[in-house]
């Protein structure tokens, strides 16, 4: 059973950093220059992220899910440092959740709703939220694997 959940865990975490590291490091300025701007881009932009908001929520519930399922199955022999970065990866999980539901229901109604002049400003904070992202997802798959050896 701890095999097969730290299968799906893996599997998910990898699925999750992958695609943000994707979409942010390769699509979003791919999108930016084919179209000749940022401006000129968001409708692209748009229709490449239609969608999305409910497979990351369903992600991030699976890896709460599997993750909590880790500890049941391996934490009645762990140490305190074991617990430390349980705690360490509960709280990636936690900030990096708050983030991704603010950038979802907050930032991105205002993106859509935006200026052209006001694009530009719209597309630093939402790089800037998902590279804290793609940190906190990285730091916690950093986590998880510490986790195994300890």
């Amino acid at each position: 059973m701890t095999l097969v959940l730290v299968l799906l865990h893996g599997g998910l975490a990898a699925v999750w950093l992958g695609a943000m590291a994707y979409s942010l490091r390769v699509v979003q300025p791919r999108l930016v220059e084919f179209h000749g701007g940022p401006a000129a881009a968001e409708d692209a932009a748009t229709f490449v992220a239609a969608g999305a908001r409910w497979k990351v929520v369903g992600v991030l519930a699976g890896l709460a899910l599997t993750g909590a399922g880790l500890v049941a199955l391996e934490g009645d022999d762990a140490g305190t440092g074991w617990w430390v970065l349980v705690v360490a990866k509960l709280v990636a999980l936690a900030l990096a959740s708050g983030i991704f539901w603010y950038v979802s229901w907050r930032m991105w109604p205002r993106r859509l709703f935006a200026t052209a002049a006001e694009v530009p400003a719209h597309r630093r904070r939402f790089e800037l939220a998902g590279t804290t992202l793609l940190a906190l997802a990285a730091l916690a798959s950093v986590l998880g694997v510490v986790l195994r050896y300890l």
